[in-house]
């Protein structure tokens, strides 16, 4: 089964860090994007940070300069370090990922979300 698994959430007080990780796995032939996004309680889905297989990232402007994304391509991983933590930061981070993969015995194309995990800023 292909699938994403974030971890490292947790509860943080304001200026303080986090650092998110998201594993894939499965019968993956390519990852291409991969990206982090958010959904802040009452609030649509936004997109905090991407990362092509290249290296090259784009940041949301509201975390630009206080977030870092990084992949481990050998590893199939994903994360996303957070400092300098704010309370509007809290919401739940999905990890996502545009794959190659296995999936019902046809190599396909595909976009694939993980679970999420969630995160809160106190003040």
């Amino acid at each position: 089964q292909v699938q994403l698994v974030e971890s490292g959430g947790g509860l943080v007080q304001a200026g303080g860090s986090l650092r998110l990780s998201c594993a894939a796995s499965g019968s993956i032939f390519k990852i291409n994007v991969m990206g982090w996004y958010r959904r802040a309680p009452g609030k649509q889905r936004e997109m905090v940070a991407s990362i092509t297989s290249g290296g090259t990232t784009n940041y949301a402007d509201s975390v630009q300069d206080r977030f870092t994304i990084s992949r481990d391509n050998a590893k199939s991983m994903l994360y996303l370090q957070m400092n300098s933590l704010k309370p509007e930061d809290t919401a739940v981070y999905y990890c996502n990922a545009d794959v190659v993969a296995v999936r019902s015995g046809t190599l396909s194309a595909f976009n694939l979300w993980g679970q999420g995990t969630q995160v809160t800023v106190s003040s």
